[in-house]
């Protein structure tokens, strides 16, 4: 099991990602939070919960293309599950494992 060695590390996942799927990002939070993973607005913040930090990477990229495939796709439909599919792979295993914590 890999762990990010801090936000910063997290944070530059998240711009790579960000350039990959093409979408504009205007600040990326990590910080407490007591219900989600992460969440985004349309003015292109994302906030993600510092428990990432800590978990394995593969649970960080899932929670990252998850939130930032929202930008393009606002639900979980079929287009949004083959985007998973095309970048995360098996992307419901990591779905489940999330759950779990």
């Amino acid at each position: 099991m890999s762990k990010w060695k801090d936000k910063y590390e997290f944070k530059k996942e998240v711009i790579m990602y960000a350039v990959k799927l093409d979408i504009a990002l205007n600040r990326i939070y990590v910080r407490p939070m007591s219900r989600k993973w992460a969440s985004c607005s349309t003015t292109g913040n994302l906030n993600f919960n510092d428990e990432l930090i800590n978990m394995d990477k593969k649970l960080g990229r899932y929670v990252i293309v998850h939130e930032l495939l929202h930008f393009h796709i606002p639900n979980h439909g079929k287009l949004w599950k083959s985007l998973m599919q095309a970048y995360l792979g098996d992307y419901e295993k990591l779905e489940k494992k999330l759950k779990g914590y």
